[in-house]
């Protein structure tokens, strides 16, 4: 029962110093970014190595249409075979916009695939309003799945009042909450092919002749002077509010970034999203490497162990490997990894696996994670050292001390009856008979 508390408050503990570990650990000195909001994080580890404004409101644009995007891909059974008819309500709500549109057609039809396409891949605003139609029953209902799943997958400050990202005071969200977003959407292997090519051609519909679409990502686009090779999707927006953003990836030397940038200003006619994006995935590449710090086959430390012959004490490992980004000119000497065990000692049984501890390790005197500690091995209790704690345990035992006073009360009463009937013997005894004469008297 102990053990098993003992592991739940553990786990708390554990998800509770992630959380709270997720935070810029390092500051850019080689260049300034335009954008209000940033973020760069590890795809492998999870770790923020940069963070700017990541949780003040700002507006998302098209980075909206990512979570309608899951909306379609986790409502849909076979993206080739459902089919999307576009409707006049649809046109009409985009109608007027200024929103980016493919120009479909009142009765148009699309596979869910190539809906998805023309939502991600060229940004269609049309595309979007037929989504929602068709898998919400309405624009409404559609938000109402789109609020619901953002609020499921954990954004905690975004809001959506229309499925295309149009500028709305009610249609908001942070830089945490896209990358929290993007990073769920990147489960769906569909939703990362389509977003990562420059061109995508749709199939001619039963309306219109076969269209390509160019991205508008043009990290991903050879023929831009912002292509970065190591750049893989997924999103851009833009609103007069919101300001330029792009949500992108990168990956090189088994390293993988996800950078989030919001609310660029055009500048001399240059598209600093992609700059600063840029910028920040040269930064890690050049500056970051992984470091081990803990691995499952050397013990941490060691924890004292009662009611056992066999051993008094047994060491305790990492759950699992703990592998942390750090930047590669730093002193591994400033790394220290401080153990947190549960009691000073444990009690036999020991089961392989048990949790009987935590361990931080710190840098710069932050905590930068935190891992499980576990017995390695089975430690079996002796039953003769078992009998007598249960011995020792009963005497010291509140139970006990109060029968024993019980007890000792019962013997004091008995004892104070037995003195006073034996006083009123003696009393008894002590009465002399004093005889009277034949005359009555004395």
């Amino acid at each position: 029962m102990f053990k098993t508390l003992a592991k739940y408050i553990l786990t708390f503990i554990t998800i509770i110093s992630i959380v709270s570990c997720s935070v810029s650990a390092y500051q850019i000195n080689e260049f300034t970014l335009n954008a209000n909001t940033a973020i760069l994080l590890s795809l492998d580890t999870g770790e923020i190595l940069y963070s700017q404004n990541a949780e003040q409101k700002v507006y998302p644009a098209s980075l909206t249409k990512i979570l309608a995007a899951v909306i379609v891909v986790e409502n849909t059974t076979n993206l080739d075979s459902e089919i999307i008819t576009t409707t006049k309500s649809a046109l009409r709500a985009i109608s007027g916009t200024g929103s980016s549109v493919i120009g479909l057609k009142e009765g148009e039809q699309l596979t869910a695939r190539q809906a998805l396409a023309c939502l991600m891949v060229s940004s269609g605003g049309d595309v979007a309003y037929a989504i929602a139609e068709h898998y919400g029953g309405s624009t409404q209902g559609f938000l109402d799945l789109m609020n619901a799943k953002a609020a499921e997958i954990g954004m905690k400050n975004s809001h959506f009042s229309n499925p295309v990202g149009l500028h709305d005071e009610l249609t908001y969200t942070t830089g945490n909450d896209i990358a929290v977003l993007t990073k769920y959407a990147l489960q769906y292997d569909v939703l990362k092919e389509i977003t990562s090519v420059s061109r995508y051609v749709v199939p001619a519909t039963n309306m219109a002749p076969s269209r390509t679409l160019s991205t508008t990502n043009f990290l991903i686009d050879p023929t831009t002077n912002y292509y970065y090779g190591y750049a893989k999707g997924f999103k851009t927006g833009f609103t007069d509010q919101a300001g330029r953003c792009v949500v992108s990836t990168a990956s090189y030397g088994g390293y993988n970034y996800l950078c989030v940038i919001m609310g660029c200003k055009n500048a001399d006619g240059r598209r600093n999203e992609f700059l600063d994006s840029r910028n920040l995935y040269r930064w890690a590449f050049n500056n970051f490497e992984y470091k081990s710090l803990l691995d499952t086959t050397k013990p941490v430390t060691e924890i004292k162990v009662n009611l056992s012959i066999s051993t008094d004490h047994i060491p305790l490992y990492a759950e699992k490997n703990l592998t942390k980004i750090f930047p590669k000119a730093a002193d591994s000497s400033t790394i220290t990894i401080k153990p947190n065990l549960i009691a000073e000692s444990v009690d036999a049984p020991i089961k392989e696996g048990d949790v009987l501890g935590t361990a931080d390790i710190i840098y710069s005197e932050q905590v930068i994670g935190t891992v499980n500690l576990v017995a390695h091995n089975n430690i079996k209790p002796n039953i003769i050292l078992q009998i007598a704690r249960a011995f020792k345990n009963f005497f010291n035992s509140i139970i006990f001390k109060i029968i024993l006073f019980i007890l000792l009360l019962a013997a004091a009463i008995y004892v104070g009856i037995i003195i006073k009937l034996n006083t009123g013997r003696s009393h008894r005894r002590k009465v002399k008979y004093i005889p009277y004469d034949k005359h009555g008297k004395k």
